[in-house]
């Protein structure tokens, strides 16, 4: 088998979802999918992340990072000390293109694994000094994303179109 061909057989894997035996049962897994896209993509990320629905008191050009967050994301130490505008952009983008992509379920299983990078970093660097209570929406975020890593956006979302094409 050629290496082309193996990549097809991969991204096919990442793209197929798992189909629940009844619609109804992806019908309701398509709820919080679709929430948590919207929420990650309208609030969280569009508030650091350049995209034409950001707040126009942010100020941020297309796809650009809000200028304290990289300072933030320096503050986690490490490596994100090193890199913080690279990991700062990556996060920004997970929240507000992944929730995109989590919203119209495509791709699911590749920017689901983003948001729950990113919601574990939120989680264990940013609001783990705060309190439980805090950690409570990247803990949701992370929940969901972990849920759709593993199933796929379901029979409501493009990965099941593609997938069902890209078998005729």
């Amino acid at each position: 088998m050629t290496l082309k061909l193996k990549l097809i057989q991969f991204f096919r894997g990442l793209t197929q979802p798992v189909l629940l035996p009844h619609w109804w049962q992806d019908a309701i897994l398509f709820i919080p999918r679709v929430i948590c896209g919207f929420l990650l993509t309208a609030n969280f990320g569009a508030a650091k992340f350049g995209l034409p629905w950001s707040p126009v008191e942010n100020n941020l050009g297309f796809f650009e990072v809000a200028f304290w967050f990289p300072h933030d994301v320096a503050t986690y130490g490490g490596i994100f000390k090193l890199f913080p505008v690279f990991f700062a952009w990556m996060g920004a983008f997970s929240e507000a293109v992944g929730g995109i992509f989590l919203l119209l379920g495509f791709q699911t299983r590749i920017f689901s694994f983003l948001i729950f990078c990113t919601m574990m970093v939120a989680v264990f660097l940013q609001q783990w000094s705060n309190g439980t209570w805090n950690t409570l929406p990247a803990l949701g975020f992370a929940w969901v994303s972990l849920f759709m890593m593993v199933l796929g956006s379901g029979r409501f979302g493009l990965d099941h179109f593609i997938s069902k094409k890209i078998k005729s």
